[in-house]
């Protein structure tokens, strides 16, 4: 067939947004082979591959092997000799594909044009779905968001025609929902540049959440190195039933594992109780694993990942994973590092929060809870959706819900949003009459993007700082996340009860037992909630969002306007100088929890993402400072005066001063952003010594020249004082597992002596050296 180009009108929510780019491809996939999705159709499924790999992996081990060490270790690069062992060996991967959200996108290709490549080398894609505020509704903030935002859509879509990239319009929906409708299957590896991206593994997929600089690599056609993970096993036996969801598996498992447990680690789950959990539940699941700090989850295949497959026009594939089932099922006795087993017939609804998601709550204590800690028990909004709970299924047992409170004259007591997950789950739930129930019901259905969950979400029903309650359908709740409010206590749960405590207004309410008062003053309770799992009229994919690129961009240009706030071409960092590092400077002592969206700020912020030098002036807005307790003010050491962070950091920066970070525990837990390594970086930082790290954000430090150490002795953070002067000394032998050590000189003249570790490998260390990852990529490849 010849090349063709043909110009489609891209319509969403009824605006027209752009013009669609459809290519035919020259030479379609060979007539047996089954193509890994109708987008990539010049790309075969690989179990032929990954089974031929997986049979010298089995030789080697000579043991059963996990689900997770199936697919993993047949995507190595070397499975003949590579060195294998979980928690120590650094693995050498090949995944199958990219995946990027718009924030994080523009960061990535800006590297990836650095690295002066031509074209991608596996199947990517980009998804615009974090650009857009919540104000009005759907129709309203997609239609403002296009206008805001242009000049990053129009960049993000001419880097992806240049380079080989599907484009996903604003309006599409969130980057998860959009990759298990079309390109997650049972046994890909794929690697996304969003925390969030092990929803995949709800379709058998071992999908891992990066940094821009590892997809660069994947994309550059350099192997993805990832530390050998150990395999936590979580047995389901039983079968949900009530109130209890999908959600309330992971809701568990956070209040067992905590926001840290699951670091270094795949979650596995199997056992009986895995076949009563529908695919899109599986995704809910694995999706918030990310908050138990989790290096993906994932579930075996079987009928209800086969059932999705078919309903959503991709039966050949589920016809080829069940010829491959061995390499899609764990071995009988595969030995698992830790297990849990949660039986789904006695599991509780559950509500978790606030501030963290590991606080957990069976429904039957959440008031109690609230009460005795001093939790405002009235809920001001209720939110269902994300990227999390934004299934056919969810939106449907909702409705069955606000229909029945409707039936007795009751709607919702409180604001109530919606967030559809895609562009084909909106128009669905609307052709099969579920949005205009959850309307009637009192809701607002916002556009197919991330919204509130991320912090784009324009709020006015209370100030800044006035202490609140919201309950969300989310994954993450940490403090200011969904509203820069900090005083707002999110509480995370599954749609089902934000809906029903929607009715309510209140957290002290249970709707397994407690009844609501009817219009007629009559009391009633509410019935389990129920909705179909797929629907029966099938889909509706709604409107075409999809932009293929030419099979050709090398004609496209791709322009950043010098004097853009929105997009900077990046500059090379520093080269190491040789030397030790000695005297810096501590800018921040961090005391407590440290987040990405600490270390750099979203919501408002997100504008910025493709603007290095703009963003960074979000730098540990919101990180407590130990000196003083307070946030963003810091004392500059060489004025004596107090300033913002991001003041202080550039201060230090123009006299030359190098400088360090200290944290606490699970240091950079939350967002994949490497933002939150980038900005340290390019403000002057040199290192970041802490407790421990949440595993994405160690790898982007690394990534980006900056020594991510922890300390021998957690104890000695207290040792550290923020007037200490700091050396690193040794440098010159750093080398995988030998410690660096540090000397503090205290202002009272005092040295003490401490010892640090790290993590990397000689190829980690080479990034150290020259500067970054990116510099590295470029020293191998003889281009300056």
């Amino acid at each position: 067939m010849a090349n063709c180009l043909r110009l489609i009108p891209f319509q969403s929510q009824g605006l027209v947004v752009g013009i669609q780019t459809a290519r035919c491809f020259h030479q379609s996939a060979p007539a047996l082979a089954v193509a890994m999705s109708k987008f990539d159709s010049n790309v075969s499924l690989p179990y032929e591959k990954l089974r031929k790999n997986l049979g010298i992996i089995k030789k080697r081990l000579n043991r059963p092997l996990t689900l997770s060490e199936k697919v993993l270790y047949s995507h190595l690069d070397d499975p003949q000799g590579q060195e294998i062992e979980r928690g120590t060996s650094y693995l050498r991967l090949r995944p199958d594909r990219v995946a990027m959200q718009d924030a994080t996108a523009q960061m990535a290709m800006l590297q990836f044009i650095s690295s002066g490549l031509p074209k991608v080398a596996v199947p990517s894609t980009i998804h615009c779905d974090h650009l857009i505020e919540a104000q009005v509704g759907g129709v309203e903030d997609l239609k403002r968001a296009k206008n805001v935002n242009e000049e990053v859509y129009s960049f993000l879509k001419s880097a992806g025609a240049k380079y080989g990239v599907g484009f996903w319009h604003p309006g599409s929906g969130i980057i998860h929902q959009i990759i298990l409708e079309n390109y997650a299957f049972p046994g890909l590896l794929m690697i996304g540049t969003d925390s969030h991206t092990p929803n995949g593994g709800g379709l058998g997929g071992l999908c891992i959440g990066v940094g821009g600089a590892d997809a660069v690599d994947v994309m550059a056609n350099i192997p993805w190195e990832l530390k050998c993970p150990k395999v936590i096993g979580v047995k389901l036996t039983g079968a949900l039933k009530g109130w209890t969801s999908p959600k309330d598996v992971i809701l568990k498992v956070a209040g067992i594992l905590t926001v840290k447990g699951g670091t270094g680690a795949i979650i596995e789950y199997y056992g009986p109780g895995v076949d009563n959990i529908s695919c899109t539940g599986m995704g809910t699941i694995c999706n918030m694993g990310a908050e138990i700090g989790a290096t993906t989850s994932l579930f075996p295949f079987n009928k209800r990942m086969a059932d999705y497959l078919n309903a959503t026009n991709r039966g050949e594939i589920a016809k080829e994973a069940a010829n491959y089932k061995d390499l899609l099922t764990p071995d009988e006795g595969a030995p698992y590092d830790q297990t849990i087993e949660i039986d789904l017939s006695t599991l509780e609804a559950h509500v978790n929060g606030p501030f963290t998601p590991d606080l957990a709550h069976p429904i039957s204590k959440l008031g109690e809870n609230a009460k005795k800690n001093g939790w405002p028990l009235e809920i001001k909004v209720g939110l269902i959706g994300s990227c999390t709970n934004s299934s056919y299924e969810d939106m449907a047992r909702c409705a069955s819900i606000a229909r029945e409170a409707l039936k007795h004259g009751v709607k919702s007591k409180i604001p109530f949003n919606v967030t559809p997950g895609s562009e084909q789950v909106r128009a669905t739930i609307e052709r099969d009459g579920i949005a205009q129930t959850l309307r009637e019901f009192g809701g607002t259905v916002l556009a197919n993007a991330c919204g509130p969950c991320i912090g784009q979400w324009d709020r006015k029903d209370v100030k800044k700082g006035e202490k609140n309650t919201i309950v969300n359908s989310y994954n993450r709740n940490f403090t200011g996340r969904n509203d820069a409010n900090p005083a707002t206590h999110a509480f995370v749960t599954s749609p089902e009860l934000v809906t029903a405590l929607a009715i309510k207004g209140s957290l002290d309410f249970d709707p397994r037992t407690d009844k609501i008062k009817a219009a007629d003053g009559s009391d009633f309770k509410l019935s389990d909630p129920f909705g179909d799992e797929l629907p029966v009229k099938g889909f509706d994919p709604g409107v075409d969002t999809y932009q293929s690129p030419p099979s050709d961009g090398s004609k496209v240009n791709v322009d950043v306007d010098s004097k853009s706030q929105r997009l900077q071409i990046l500059q090379p960092f520093d080269k190491w100088d040789g030397k030790d590092l000695e005297d810096m400077t501590i800018l921040i002592k961090v005391k407590g929890k440290c987040t990405t969206d600490h270390i750099s700020a979203a919501g408002p912020w997100l504008k910025y993402r493709g603007h290095l030098d703009n963003i960074s002036n979000n730098l540990f807005l919101t990180a407590t400072n130990a000196e003083n307790g307070e946030l963003n003010k810091v004392k500059n050491r060489q004025s004596g005066e107090w300033g913002t962070v991001p003041d202080t950091a550039r201060a230090y920066k123009a006299a030359g001063i190098k400088w360090v970070a200290v944290g606490d525990e699970n240091y950079g837990e939350g967002s994949s952003r490497e933002h939150a390594a980038l900005e340290p970086r390019h403000l002057g930082g040199r290192a970041i010594i802490v407790k421990s790290f949440a595993r994405i954000h160690e790898t982007n430090l690394k990534k980006q020249g900056l020594l991510p150490l922890t300390f021998a002795n957690a104890s000695d953070y207290d040792k550290v004082q923020p007037d200490d002067k700091l050396s690193l000394v040794g440098l010159s032998k750093l080398a995988p597992g030998k410690q660096v050590e540090c000397i503090l000189k205290h202002s009272n003249g005092k040295t003490d002596k401490i010892m640090l570790n790290h993590s990397m490998n000689e190829q980690q260390i080479s990034w150290f050296k020259a500067g970054s990852a990116l510099n590295r990529m470029k020293e191998i490849s003889g281009k300056k």
